[in-house]
């Protein structure tokens, strides 16, 4: 496939990745504001250069070329309207130079820079002819398709396509709407994306620059319910605030690459940045979205869908539930379970996590669980700390088995030294993506996802294996599987809780439960399948970490409420006791509706989870 179809063949294939911001680069480097930043592709392509190769050693898949706004009409303010051509033939030139054969180009269209009224015929011919110069010239200098940003005006952005079609290329096309999802003419957002998609000439549409990337993200939910093509996200880094007299931008990298991923799990497929972001925004968002897509990917490979050979046979009977653990036990029996969640040691010291267990046990806790490289991090092998608990304390311990780090092979005989250790009890989810931790460029495996490792786990407890080979005796495992009733799309995570059952799941335990509401819907959902549900908790211990699980954390939403009450804690004190509250609140709310609990120790202060479960007061977790 020739160049200029890469753009289809990545959107058919998964996410396109895009670039950020070209001015804030510019002004950065101490180009003023009253200068024509176009103009630099001439006097100054040095500059330009190295914004464009910060965002291609960035990840990306495309890079724009800095043309925003060099059309005749705009360049005419600084007596360039003579200098069309040679501005964007050489911004093509340098953004070609640096990204090679590997990355793709765009050619950046802004809108006209004056209002006019495209149903005056004469107007529209002059707009028509603005448009088609700057598209010719683009795309005579080699760009792989068309950008068309930051429209406001339906039928300008119309007037563009129509100019754009012209040149045979790609067209991606993207309108800018205020908080209340409407253009600056008041249409909404989803009515003048899906007139623009209906043009043939456009392969996706979507929205840039705009408030911020919260705002668009729920821009983006009205819009997919409206366009059935490729839709495009392109936020500014939040709204600008000026500091000693410059206009900054205040989101984080960290924060827009959080909604990058919500981007990419609701559905969009073109993702980049607008106004204020960086490199290393970018950086972040290729990484954390590509992690994800890697993981997406995984799901979807029927990688355990093995059928039975002829000579495979049924295998063994499986033991029945209840005999397998305490903890199953207990589920079977219809009895409420606690569990408290303990994270292995960065070291080989097992000494103090031994003594939290202890106090787990002492005070009637049925189960620690212990994580299995939590936050894509780096411990000690969490199967031997399970084993060490339980021949140490006695208590059962929960193992949790994710995909992201072995593959088939490594995963299976895992699961069968389990077993072999004693440990009944698993917990299987997919994984944080490596760029959620400390070593980014890592790579996460994912040749399982959690539906298809809980199937394989339910065939080693018939005594088969992967390869269809039987053995015995065959493994009892206690299959418990993750379920996040805060899901951006709770379609989809219905649909998968249900697949993780017809797989073989025998109980749940959800995310950390912030909003009552969320789980109540997500539990009458699944009403008619139900397994054992066992709710997630976590005491929250200040605004900081309020702020960090609702920002930070894949799949745990934190109601606004909530960071307005922990915003009142005054000191840390204040805020473990009003966090232990907030949680025993929660608590009282749902423990009717659910089997059990799974409190978190936040920090790995055991008395907190303890505390919030009703072991010990308060006032004694120190």
């Amino acid at each position: 496939m020739g160049s200029k179809g890469r753009l289809l063949e990545l959107l058919d294939s998964g996410v396109v990745l895009g670039d950020g911001a070209m001015g804030t680069m510019l002004y950065s480097r101490g180009v003023f504001l009253n200068r024509c930043f176009e103009q630099l592709n001439i006097d100054s392509p040095d500059l330009v250069r190295q914004v464009h190769k910060g965002y291609i050693e960035a990840g990306v898949d495309f890079i724009e070329t800095n043309t925003f706004g060099a059309n005749r009409l705009r360049l005419s303010r600084y007596g360039l309207a003579a200098e069309v051509e040679a501005i964007n033939s050489s911004a093509v030139r340098i953004a070609r130079e640096v990204a090679g054969d590997s990355v793709m180009v765009a050619g950046a269209m802004g809108p006209l820079g004056v209002q006019v009224d495209m149903r005056d015929p004469q107007a529209r011919v002059q707009a028509m002819d603005v448009f088609s110069q700057q598209a010719r010239c683009l795309a005579e200098a080699g760009v792989d398709f068309l950008i068309l940003e930051t429209f406001s005006d339906v039928d300008e952005i119309l007037v563009a396509v129509e100019a754009a079609v012209q040149t045979g290329l790609p067209i991606v096309a993207q309108m800018t709407v205020d908080e209340d999802h409407r253009t600056a003419y008041g249409v909404r957002a989803d009515r003048a994306l899906a007139r623009i998609a209906a043009h043939e000439g456009v392969v996706a549409v979507g929205l840039n620059c705009s408030t911020g990337p919260a705002s668009m993200l729920a821009c983006l939910e009205l819009v997919l319910k409206a366009v059935d093509k490729p839709i495009s996200v392109q936020p500014n880094a939040g709204m600008p605030r000026q500091v000693e007299g410059r206009m900054l931008y205040m989101s984080t990298p960290e924060y827009m690459a959080e909604y990058a991923k919500r981007f990419y799990q609701l559905g969009a497929r073109i993702i980049g940045g607008c106004c204020g972001t960086t490199p290393e925004h970018i950086r972040q968002v290729v990484c954390a979205v590509r992690s994800m897509h890697k993981a997406s990917a995984a799901a979807s490979m029927p990688v355990v869908t093995v059928r039975p050979s002829p000579a495979e046979g049924p295998g063994t009977a499986v033991q029945p539930f209840a005999q397998r653990s305490r903890w199953a036990a207990r589920l079977a029996a219809g009895q409420k379970v606690e569990t408290v969640e303990l994270t292995a040691p960065r070291g080989t010291d097992l000494g103090p996590l031994i003594q939290k267990a202890r106090l787990c046990a002492e005070t009637g806790v049925d189960a620690v669980n212990i994580p299995d490289g939590p936050r894509a991090s780096c411990r000690l092998s969490p199967m031997v700390t399970a084993m060490q608990i339980q021949q140490q304390v006695g208590i059962e311990a929960i193992l949790h088995v994710c995909c992201r780090d072995r593959n088939l092979i490594g995963v299976q005989s895992d699961i069968l030294g389990a077993s072999a250790i004693g440990i009944r009890n698993l917990l299987i989810i997919t994984g944080d993506p490596p760029k959620l931790g400390e070593y980014p460029h890592a790579t996460g495996v994912f040749d399982l996802d959690s539906i298809s490792l809980t199937r394989l786990v339910s065939r080693l407890n018939r005594g088969i294996d992967l390869g269809g080979n039987t053995f015995s005796p065959p493994t009892s495992m206690v299959i418990g599987v993750g379920a996040n009733p805060t899901a951006i799309s709770l379609d989809k995570e219905v649909s998968r809780f249900r697949q993780k059952i017809d797989a073989g799941a025998e109980y749940a335990i959800t995310q950390p439960v912030f909003d009552p509401g969320s789980l109540f819907r997500f539990l009458e959902r699944v009403g008619d399948c139900r397994i054992p549900i066992v709710a997630g908790i976590w005491p929250l211990t200040s605004l900081k970490n309020a702020e960090f699980m609702a920002n930070e954390v894949p799949g745990v939403y934190v109601p606004k409420w909530i960071l307005d009450r922990m915003a009142r804690a005054g000191t840390k004190a204040e805020g473990i006791r009003l966090g232990c509250q907030i949680a025993m609140e929660m608590i009282e709310q749902i423990s009717d509706a659910v089997q059990g609990l799974a409190v978190s120790a936040p920090f790995g202060n055991v008395r907190i989870a303890l505390a919030v479960l009703g072991k010990i007061g308060i006032d004694q977790i120190g």
